[in-house]
C-alpha cells in the first residue's frame, strides 16, 4: 500500500496539491451550478408525469422545492464530516461520495419525472453536500505554520475556481436546456463531475493526507475546548443563516422576477436563468478588488477583522433586496423595468458574499481544533441549510394565499436582514478569534 504524506512539510511555497484541489473545485462547481441554474425553469416548464405528459409545478411550489434541495445539500455535510474526520479521512470520503454525486447527475439526465427529480436531487445532495466540508478542510490541511501566510491566497483561489466554473455553467446550461432539452442540460454537468473526480484522484500523491481521528476525534469534539469552539461558532452561524436565506434566492425568486423584466442588453436577449452568471463573474472581479484595494485601504484606518467583514456583508444583502424589491414594485404596476436593476442588486449582493462567505470559510478552518476541521466546516454549511430551509418554509406557507405577494416579499426579507445585522453587531464583539493549523512534519511520507 502506498504511503502518503501525513503532515505538511516546512516550506514557504504553495503546497504541490493545491492545483489539483483548485481544478477539481472548478469542474465540480460547473456541474453543481449548471444543474442548479436550470432547476426552477425545469420544474415550472419541463417536468413530466410517468406517461410523458407535461406536469409542471407552480412558482411557489418550485421555489419551495428548490430551497428544500439547497437545504439538503448543506445538511449532508454533517454526515460527510463525521465519515471523514472519524472513519475514512478526507481524501477517501471525497472520492467515494463524488461517485454518488456523478450518479445523481445522470439520473436527472435520464428521468424527467418527479420521481427522477427526487432521486437525482437526493443523490446530488448526498454527494455534493457530503464532500463540501471535506474539500475546503482538505485544502487547509496542505498548510503548516511555515507557509500559513499563503492560506488566505489559497482560499481566494479556491473561491475564484468556484465562480469560474459557475460562470461558464450558468451561461451554458440554460442554453442547452432551451436548444437541446433537459437530457443534455443535466448530462453535461454530469460529465464535468466525472472530470472533477478523476482530477482529484490524479493529485493523490501530491496531497497531505491527514489520518481520520477515530476515537481521538470523538474525545476532542466532546472536550471542553471542542464544545466551547462549537458553541461560539454556532452563535455566528445562526446570524449567517439569515444571509443565506436571502443570497440563495438569486437562483429562485430572482430568476422568476427576471422573466418579467426587459432582458435586452447591448442588443442581446438574455435568458432568465443566465442572469445568475452575473454572480460568479462579479466574484472573479471583486475578490482581487477587495483583497488588494478595499481591505488594505480600510486596514490603514481601522482593524477590519473577520467578524466586522461578515457584519458589513450581511448589511449589503439587505441593500440588495431593497433594490430587487424596488424593481418588483415597478413590475407590480404593469411596468417592465430593465434587468440592469437586477444586475445592480447582484453587484451589491456579491460584494456581501465576498465579505461573508470567503471570510467564514477561512475563519471556520482556523478556529477549529485540528481533528475537527471537516466537522466544524459542516456546521458552517448547515448555516446555509438553515437559511434555505427558512426560505422554503416561507414559500410553502404563502402558496395559494394572499401573503407576501409582489414587492412585499422582498421587503420582508430586507427588514429581516436589517434586524439580524443590528443584533449581530451587538453579539459579535463577544466572539474571540484564534488560529489553529496542522502541525508540520520534519520528514516526507510516514
Amino acid at each position: 500500500m502506498t504511503d502518503y504524506l501525513r503532515a505538511p512539510l516546512p516550506s514557504r511555497n504553495m503546497p504541490a496539491g493545491i492545483p489539483y484541489i483548485i481544478g477539481n473545485e472548478a469542474a465540480e462547481r460547473f456541474s453543481f451550478y449548471g444543474m442548479r441554474a436550470i432547476l426552477v425553469v425545469f420544474m415550472t416548464q419541463y417536468l413530466l408525469d410517468g406517461s410523458g405528459v407535461a406536469d409542471p409545478m407552480n412558482e411557489e411550489e418550485a421555489k419551495g422545492w428548490f430551497h428544500l434541495f439547497v437545504s439538503a445539500v448543506y445538511i449532508t455535510p454533517l454526515l460527510g464530516a463525521l465519515i471523514s474526520d472519524g472513519l475514512l479521512g478526507k481524501y477517501r470520503t471525497i472520492i467515494t461520495l463524488s461517485l454518488v454525486y456523478c450518479l445523481g447527475h445522470f439520473v436527472l439526465a435520464l428521468d424527467h419525472t418527479r420521481l427522477g427529480l427526487l432521486l437525482g436531487l437526493g443523490l446530488i445532495a448526498l454527494g455534493s453536500g457530503g464532500i463540501k466540508p471535506c474539500v475546503s478542510a482538505h485544502l487547509g490541511d496542505q498548510f503548516g505554520r511555515t507557509n500559513a501566510h499563503l492560506l488566505p491566497r489559497a482560499f481566494g483561489w479556491f473561491y475564484f475556481a468556484i465562480n469560474l466554473g459557475a460562470f461558464f455553467s450558468i451561461l451554458a446550461t440554460p442554453w442547452l436546456l432551451r436548444e437541446v432539452g433537459p437530457s443534455w442540460a443535466f448530462g453535461v454537468p454530469g460529465v464535468l463531475m466525472v472530470i472533477a473526480t478523476l482530477l482529484f484522484w490524479a493529485g493523490r500523491h501530491r496531497f497531505v493526507h491527514i489520518p481520520p481521528g477515530g476515537w481521538d476525534f470523538v474525545r476532542e469534539t466532546l472536550s471542553r475546548d471542542g464544545l466551547l469552539t462549537l458553541a461560539r461558532l454556532l452563535v455566528l452561524y445562526l446570524f449567517v443563516a439569515v444571509f443565506w436565506a436571502l443570497y440563495d434566492q438569486s437562483g429562485s425568486a430572482w430568476v422568476l422576477q427576471a422573466q418579467s423584466m426587459d432582458r435586452n442588453l447591448f442588443g442581446i436577449e438574455i435568458l432568465p436563468a443566465q442572469i445568475q452568471a452575473a454572480n460568479p463573474l462579479l466574484v472573479i472581479l471583486l475578490v482581487p478588488t477587495f483583497s488588494y484595494l478595499i481591505y488594505p485601504a480600510i486596514q490603514r484606518r481601522w482593524r477590519f477583522g473577520a467578524l466586522p467583514k461578515i457584519g458589513f456583508g450581511m448589511l449589503l444583502a439587505a441593500v440588495a433586496f431593497a433594490i430587487s424589491g424596488w424593481a418588483q414594485h415597478q413590475i407590480d404596476l404593469g411596468q417592465t423595468p430593465s434587468v440592469v436593476w437586477q444586475l445592480f442588486a447582484y453587484l451589491v449582493l456579491t460584494s456581501g458574499e465576498v465579505m461573508v462567505s470567503i471570510t467564514c470559510l477561512e475563519f471556520s478552518y482556523t478556529q477549529a481544533p485540528n481533528r475537527m476541521k471537516s466537522f466544524v466546516m459542516a456546521f458552517f454549511m448547515m448555516s446555509i441549510a438553515l437559511g434555505n430551509l427558512f426560505t422554503s418554509m416561507v414559500n410553502f406557507a404563502i402558496e395559494g394565499r394572499d401573503l407576501l405577494q409582489g414587492a412585499d416579499y422582498y421587503l420582508f426579507f430586507c427588514v429581516l436582514m436589517l434586524a439580524t445585522t443590528g443584533l449581530y453587531f451587538l453579539v459579535s464583539r463577544y466572539i474571540p478569534e484564534q488560529s489553529r493549523l496542522q502541525s508540520e512534519a520534519a520528514t516526507g511520507a510516514s
